[in-house]
């Protein structure tokens, strides 16, 4: 005999049928809504392992960078930790300019760790060619300006191209090195970054770093 025939034919509760009913049906809109509330409950923290972190998003994710198409003389802007990140190709001229002003600048041997241990060198890059910046002001954060084609000159005689922050008159050379009697006291930010392979930089992360 079924459980539901039982219910059903049972005389003695023919009198309180309506309160039973009743009953039930709240039994049962209950059971749903508890039911409908573990569902919710189980998907939430699936649906969490989706997202980055709380610790992830304040340290933002890496970025990567497509470089193949970079002319000489050009520079491209992409963000990473809310910050604009600049790449520019350098070209041969700027290259050989670097070593011209060394005694203009206040850091020229990039002595202030103001990028990682690879990139301590004339040119703070791990390709002389390829220079990668944080493009914020060491002065107040203004984000300075990309100038070449002589347009630099009219800031630092014989130098063809550079950074000038327009807000308080910073200078700084192609390889983010700061010039002396400006403002900002530092270098330009050279952040973590590596070469997945010749056309794909990676920028948050470098190479052997845990």
């Amino acid at each position: 005999m079924s459980n539901v025939s039982l219910d059903a034919h049972d005389s003695s509760k023919t009198e309180n049928q309506p309160a039973s009913s009743n009953r039930r049906r709240f039994l049962t809109v209950a059971t749903s809504v508890v039911g409908g509330i573990g569902v919710v409950g189980a998907a939430v923290p699936f649906i969490a392992s989706w997202n980055p972190s709380i610790k992830a998003k304040a340290a933002g994710a890496d970025v990567e960078a497509d470089i193949s198409k970079i002319q000489p003389g050009q520079l491209i802007r992409v963000i990473w930790r809310s910050q604009p990140v600049w790449i520019a190709r350098r070209t041969p001229q700027s290259l050989a300019s670097l070593s011209g002003f060394e005694d203009q600048l206040k850091d020229p041997n990039s002595d202030e760790e103001q990028q990682p241990a690879f990139a301590k060198n004339q040119y703070r890059s791990i390709k002389e060619e390829f220079l990668v910046l944080v493009g914020i002001c060491t002065h107040l954060g203004c984000s300075p300006q990309h100038l070449k084609d002589g347009a630099f000159e009219e800031y630092v005689e014989g130098a063809p191209e550079g950074f000038f922050c327009p807000c308080h008159g910073s200078k700084f050379d192609m390889a983010g090195r700061v010039f002396q009697n400006v403002p900002a006291g530092l270098n330009l930010v050279v952040p973590p970054h590596m070469y997945l392979d010749d056309n794909t930089i990676l920028i948050g992360s470098e190479e052997g770093a845990a």
